[in-house]
């Protein structure tokens, strides 16, 4: 079996898990008929166009040539049709040619794009760097580059990581100094840079941290600057090629065909950049495209664990081993794997955690549009609450998922022949890029809670209390209510931990079972909120047992969370830990 986009299950997440349908007040203009007509037809393109290029960008990978990164061809037949067929405007700007669409609608079809990463990883950069421009470049510089950038004939970068400065960006080194005219000439090497350089577009401008003469250490002397590979006219049109380039790739575990490259910058006389906004102010800027990226990996993470949840869902209805476990002596017909109660409790659980973080996503997209289109603060507030746990648990259960799917496929899992092995592979770096999985935990602990003195935090407790009273209200979802409940109980008592404990490092050392153990009570919240649609509309009705397994077999992880919250000091907080791990 190959990818098919689950457009179906989409839809349902859309309007019955994440509260989609609010959108129609924020947006007049919105029409439920068309919305469902781009998810259908994104489900085709991503089904047929996009899901066929992955395995080959993973076997043909992109390579360094004399004249820069060459990507599979694959890859340039399909972002033209990507192109063509509009799909990088859907939520930009119409000022700039954007389609002016929810966020959210373009997150839903951002997932099915990632029926292959790697090939998608060009469009999140730009995504990103479109969000920066129009929040922080100035009119001219907006009027130069989005259209082309939203178009999709360019692409965008983002030049954070050097090689002594990743997670601590205040190391940066880059160095960017003012000439007469106005510009900066810049100098430095970036490291890990997605499609720093490749062969998809005409043309690809990076926006690049830096440092000017005399600036501040750390993050308050960093400026942000856009750098175009080529310059561009004032008509518009391509002038000579800039002194930036592409020295080298690396050799990575997966994603192999998303080019990840060194990029250095004023080899020869100096790269020329145009300063984005103010000396100094570059992490603003930079930390609205981080956060456009944040989201868009954790829905990097619901693709890749959707499209190995069904893969492994076929192998194991193909594949004939072993007897029935109930079958009676003598009885010795080989039936499929998937009638065999591990790998039934192996699908179940690939299921349901992949339903459980879309819907986390998807409210996430739903709050940003909320904000954006309707002017609405608690909605920002609320969006801000769940990016970190978007992108942390979706990555993380990305990598559970794909584990069991090479643990279905056995033996066959374990080469490259079946492909699943390149999930596993390309789902190593999705808690790694864009803020480490650790890292959105302490944004999360140290940022987010205090959110306006910690109401948006109770405001969006009493949505799952109310999610859990209605649940109550029907009788087959009472079991269902109470185990929410108990995981809501669980997430209570570690929050105020999390709020309350004076010790700084205490907090610190429990807050990645704290990020999980709230991204488990989320998607439950989620799953149980589709479990009502299902009551309502009698669609999609196996998302209730879908929810019931989630309950009943996921969600009591909350409790080994919380008492490793609790415990952490006790077990991390000694110098003699580097004796005893070494």
């Amino acid at each position: 079996m190959s990818y098919s986009a689950p457009v179906d299950r989409i839809s349902f997440s859309l309007k019955h898990e994440a509260g989609f349908d609010r959108l129609y007040d924020a947006i007049p203009e919105l029409d439920a008929d068309l919305i469902s007509s781009i998810l259908e037809e994104a489900g085709k393109f991503t089904t047929e166009v996009i899901a066929p290029t992955n395995r080959i960008g993973d076997e043909e990978k992109a390579h360094l040539e004399a004249q820069g990164v060459v990507v599979p061809d694959a890859f340039k037949d399909a972002y033209k049709q990507l192109v063509d067929n509009g799909w990088p405007t859907l939520s930009a700007s119409e000022k700039y040619g954007g389609q002016g669409l929810p966020i959210s609608l373009a997150n839903a079809v951002f997932e099915m794009l990632n029926s292959n990463i790697a090939f998608t990883l060009c469009q999140m950069l730009t995504s990103g760097a479109v969000e920066a421009l129009e929040a922080h470049a100035s009119e001219a510089q907006k009027d130069k580059y989005l259209h082309q950038i939203i178009s999709g004939n360019w692409s965008a970068t983002m030049n954070l990581t050097e090689p002594q400065a990743g997670s601590d960006v205040g190391a940066v080194k880059t160095k960017a100094e003012p000439q007469p005219d106005g510009t900066y000439k810049i100098y430095g090497t970036k490291i890990y840079i997605t499609y720093g350089d490749h062969d998809m577009t005409e043309n690809i401008i990076h926006l690049v941290l830096a440092r000017t003469p005399g600036a501040p250490e750390g993050t308050k002397g960093i400026s942000l600057f856009i750098v175009p590979k080529f310059f561009v006219n004032d008509d518009g049109s391509l002038g000579d090629r800039n002194d930036v380039k592409c020295i080298g790739l690396e050799d990575k575990l997966g994603i192999h065909a998303s080019p990840t490259c060194v990029m250095s910058f004023g080899e020869n006389d100096g790269a020329t950049g145009w300063l984005i906004g103010a000396e100094n102010t570059g992490m603003a800027a930079m930390f609205t495209m981080m956060n456009n990226a944040r989201l868009n990996v954790g829905i990097q993470g619901v693709g890749l664990a959707e499209q190995a949840t069904q893969l492994a869902m076929s192998y194991a209805a193909d594949r004939v081993q072993g007897r029935a476990p109930d079958a009676e002596r003598g009885d010795n017909t080989p039936v499929p794997i998937s009638t065999h109660p591990d790998v039934r409790n192996m699908l179940m659980t690939m299921r349901a955690l992949t339903d459980a973080a879309r819907a986390i996503c998807y409210e996430n997209g739903v709050f940003h549009d909320l904000a954006h289109f309707g002017g609405d603060e608690r909605a920002k507030a609320f969006n801000e609450l769940l990016t970190p746990i978007s992108k942390a648990f979706s990555t993380d259960i990305a990598n559970e998922v794909s584990s069991l799917a090479v643990q279905i496929h056995g033996g066959m899992g374990f080469v490259e022949e079946t492909g699943i092995a390149q999930f596993a592979r390309d789902a190593k770096i999705l808690p790694i890029y864009e803020g480490t999985n650790g890292i959105q935990a302490i944004d999360l602990i140290n940022r987010k809670l205090p959110l306006a003195n910690g109401a948006i935090l109770s405001e969006y407790l009493t949505q799952i209390e109310e999610t859990i009273t209605h649940c109550a209200s029907e009788e087959t979802l009472k079991e269902l209510s109470a185990a929410l409940e108990n995981g809501l109980a669980d997430l209570r008592a570690a929050t105020d931990f999390m709020m309350t404990h004076p010790d700084k490092l205490d907090r610190l050392y429990g807050a990645t079972d704290y990020l999980t153990l709230f991204g488990l009570v989320a998607g439950g919240h989620y799953l149980a909120r589709g479990a009502l649609g299902t009551m309502k509309t009698n669609e999609m009705t196996h998302k209730v047992k879908t929810a019931t397994f989630f309950m009943d077999r996921l969600l009591p992880r909350t409790k080994g969370h919380l008492a490793s919250i609790l415990s952490a000091k006790e077990h991390l907080d000694n110098e003699e830990i580097f004796h005893i791990v070494g």
